[in-house]
C-alpha cells in the first residue's frame, strides 16, 4: 500500500502571533478612539432602514437604498465585466495579430485608455454614447414598445426599466474602459505560449486560424484565469466611477443618503463593509479556482 502524500499543514509562528495581536490593538485603539474622542455623535440607528425597511402599506419587507445600490452594482458590475471580456478578448488578438493594421489599431485603442484619466474617459463615453448612440438605436422608444411582462423580465436583469438607456450607457462605457486591461491580459496569455506550439502546429498543416483556436487558446485560457478573475473585481471597485453620471448604484445612493442625513461617517463605513464583502467573497472564489487550476 503506497504512502499517503504528506500535507503541508498551516504554521503558525510566534512572530505571526505578534503581528496579529499587534494589528487588533491597533485598530482597537483606532475605534476607540473615534467612539470616545472625536466630537461626533454617532447614530449607527439610521443605518438598518437604508439596508432593508418594512413597508407598512404592503406589508412587506422592501430592500433599502444601499442594498438597492448594492444590486444595482453587481448587475452594473456582472454585465460590463462580460462585454468587457468579449471585447477585451478581440483586441488582444488584434494586438498579436500579423495584420500592421490590427496591430496599430488595438494598441491605439489601449494606449488611448491606460494613459487617460478614468474620469475624463467616463465623460466622453457616456455622454457621446448616451447622447448620440442612444438616440440614433433608439433605445427608448425599444423599451416603451415592450409587454409588462417582457419589462418585468428585463428589469430583474438590468433594473429599472426607466433608466435603461442610462443603465446601458454606463455599462458599455464600463466595459470599453475595462476592455484595455482585459485585452493586454489575453496578449500577454498568448504570447506566454511556447513558440514550439506554434511551430508543431505548422508542421501539422494547421492555418493559423485553427491553430489559434484548437492548440493556442485552451493553453492560454489557462494561464489567463486568474489574471481576468482579479480584472472582474477590479470592475467591481472601477463601478463606483458611474456615480458620477448619475448611476444609482452603491457609492451613488450613499452620496444622496449623505446629502440627507449628514451622516457622512457611519454611512461611508457601512458601503465600505459592503464594498469589501464583496470583493472579499470574490477573491475567495479566485483564490479556489486558482488552487484547482493549479492542482490540475
Amino acid at each position: 500500500m503506497s504512502p499517503q502524500p504528506h500535507k503541508k499543514g498551516l504554521r503558525i509562528t510566534p512572530l505571526d502571533v505578534t503581528i496579529i495581536v499587534a494589528l487588533a490593538g491597533m485598530l482597537g485603539y483606532v475605534f476607540f478612539k473615534a467612539a470616545t474622542g472625536l466630537n461626533y455623535h454617532w447614530k449607527w440607528e439610521i443605518i438598518p432602514q437604508y439596508l432593508l425597511r418594512f413597508n407598512p402599506t404592503e406589508q412587506t419587507w422592501k430592500l433599502g437604498l444601499l442594498t438597492q445600490g448594492l444590486v444595482t452594482t453587481i448587475k452594473l458590475s456582472l454585465w460590463s465585466g462580460v462585454l468587457a471580456i468579449i471585447l477585451g478578448t478581440i483586441v488582444g488578438l488584434f494586438r498579436v495579430s500579423p495584420s500592421l493594421f490590427r496591430r496599430q489599431l488595438a494598441t491605439t485603442y489601449v494606449g488611448l485608455i491606460r494613459n487617460t484619466p478614468p474620469l475624463v474617459l467616463i465623460f466622453v463615453f457616456y455622454f457621446f454614447i448616451g447622447d448620440q448612440i442612444m438616440s440614433l438605436l433608439r433605445v427608448d422608444d425599444f423599451v416603451y414598445s415592450l409587454s409588462d411582462e417582457a419589462k418585468s423580465f428585463l428589469s430583474i436583469l438590468f433594473g429599472p426599466m426607466n433608466r435603461f438607456s442610462q443603465f446601458l450607457s454606463a455599462l458599455i462605457t464600463l466595459a470599453l474602459f475595462e476592455a484595455a486591461y482585459i485585452a493586454e491580459i489575453v496578449r500577454a496569455g498568448i504570447e506566454s505560449i511556447e513558440k514550439g506550439q506554434w511551430e508543431a502546429a505548422t508542421a501539422l498543416g494547421m492555418s493559423r486560424t485553427k491553430t489559434m483556436l484548437h492548440v493556442i487558446l485552451p493553453q492560454a485560457i489557462q494561464r489567463m484565469l486568474p489574471a481576468l478573475a482579479g480584472q472582474f473585481i477590479s470592475i467591481i471597485k472601477d463601478s463606483a466611477i458611474v456615480s458620477i453620471i448619475s448611476i444609482e448604484e452603491l457609492t451613488f445612493q450613499a452620496q444622496q443618503i449623505m446629502t440627507t442625513t449628514y451622516r457622512s461617517f457611519e454611512v461611508w463605513t457601512t458601503v465600505l463593509i459592503m464594498y469589501f464583502v464583496l470583493t472579499f467573497i470574490c477573491s475567495l472564489a479566485v483564490r479556489k479556482m486558482e488552487l484547482t487550476l493549479r492542482r490540475n
